[in-house]
């Protein structure tokens, strides 16, 4: 098997790969009728994988890591043994959000617990129905795995941050803490899924759609790294703290970030579903 060298992965090279089968192909669509999507609809060969019930440990409370708080890494692993994925497994991700949603937050985890064949579909579902990728309505037959001793690594690897490290850094200006929901969110215009509306102060807003060209792929990696260079301003990565609502979208910035050959930067989980919920400094309006 070739060795992976970028996360992202054309639609044209997918369909080169399909004659093979060499790879697993994941269907990371989420929402309330995601599964039922699937059954009516998905590329073929996709397995499905839930966000709410497999790629989060979702608890009573969103003040207690957000509304999509990590599982451990022994159950995140568990979960890759029901779908048959191996360290050695060419795994490929879609969704219907251009990556957006929980492509990417699959890609990240992952990559967290020592993956190295991993891609996203450049342009999600969409795109590789665009070239002629073929389509099914058959669930997929999984072959479980046994889930042995050293299979991956026992902690999440790539760099995260609690909300005790937000905190600070809101008030350091040697720390870069980038906002990737839309505009009017960050701005406080409104709020579709958390109790109040706003932004952590200090922050600035960088909207992971403008990772994307207007038809829905991502930048050339030159382009995105001269973005991100001159937003991070000589910041390193470690000085540099990406979140959007509950951790999920912010995987996307992380993506394209990784995409433009840059070093992936921190990333709070709990996002902005955690610090809303704890009484904390917000900015709750148009102000600046």
């Amino acid at each position: 098997m070739a060795t992976i060298t970028s996360p992202l992965i054309k639609p044209q090279e997918l369909l080169q790969l399909f004659p093979n089968q060499n790879f697993i192909l994941i269907d990371a669509r989420s929402g309330a009728k995601a599964k039922e999507a699937y059954a009516t609809e998905h590329l073929t060969y996709a397995q499905h994988i839930d966000l709410d019930t497999q790629m989060a440990n979702i608890k009573p409370n969103p003040a207690e890591g957000g509304r999509h708080p990590l599982p451990t890494p022994t159950q995140f692993v568990q979960i890759l043994s029901t779908i048959g994925i191996m360290p050695n497994s060419h795994v490929i991700i879609y969704d219907d959000k251009n990556g957006a949603n929980a492509a990417a937050r699959l890609w990240w985890m992952l990559k967290a617990i020592g993956h190295q064949q991993v891609q996203v579909i450049d342009g999600g579902m969409q795109a590789a129905i665009k070239v002629g990728y073929p389509l099914s309505s058959d669930i997929e037959k999984i072959e479980k795995i046994e889930v042995q001793k050293n299979f991956y690594l026992t902690q999440w690897t790539l760099p995260q941050v609690t909300i005790e490290d937000v905190s600070k850094a809101s008030n350091d200006d040697q720390y870069l803490i980038i906002d990737v929901r839309e505009s009017g969110r960050y701005r406080g215009e409104f709020e579709p899924l958390d109790l109040v509306a706003g932004h952590i102060p200090n922050s600035v807003n960088v909207p992971f759609i403008e990772n994307l060209d207007t038809e829905g792929y991502f930048l050339a990696p030159t382009e995105l790294k001269e973005k991100y260079k001159k937003i991070l301003d000589g910041r390193k990565s470690e000085q540099v703290i990406v979140h959007c609502g509950s951790g999920v979208t912010a995987c996307h910035t992380l993506l394209a970030m990784d995409y433009a050959g840059l070093e992936i930067p921190q990333l709070y989980i709990g996002s902005w579903s955690e610090w809303s919920r704890n009484n904390l400094p917000m900015v709750t309006s148009t102000e600046k």
